[in-house]
């Protein structure tokens, strides 16, 4: 069964950058195992562990919108024409991010 699988810009090196790739699997974990036989590498990305058993808690994947870690990880259930999505988690912000007080005489300070 075909599945589209997105690929962010962070990983398009292990698809030769390409940003939409075809997989075949019945479950997740099936998919990334014949995802990493045509683009090597990229399993090792995605998912953590000596027996590669869950995902790494870095990155999002959704199927047809819907989070894996609702649907049972790696061992969730995907259907001919599913679409994947692998997002990386996005961290940031902080104090350093906040915008600078002015001191100059005049100027309110935030």
């Amino acid at each position: 069964m075909a599945v589209q699988v997105r690929v962010p810009t962070i990983l398009r090196t292990y698809t030769g950058g390409a940003k939409l790739v075809e997989g075949t699997g019945d479950t997740l974990a099936a998919l990334f195992l014949d995802l990493d036989s045509r683009h090597s590498g990229l399993r090792g990305r995605l998912v953590a562990g000596d027996e590669g058993a869950e995902l790494h808690r870095f990155v999002n994947i959704y199927i047809n919108d819907e989070d894996v870690r609702f649907l049972g990880g790696l061992d969730a259930k995907l259907g001919d024409g599913d679409e994947v999505t692998i997002l990386p988690a996005v961290a940031g912000g902080g104090v350093d991010a906040l915008p600078v007080p002015s001191s100059r005489p005049g100027h309110r300070r935030i």
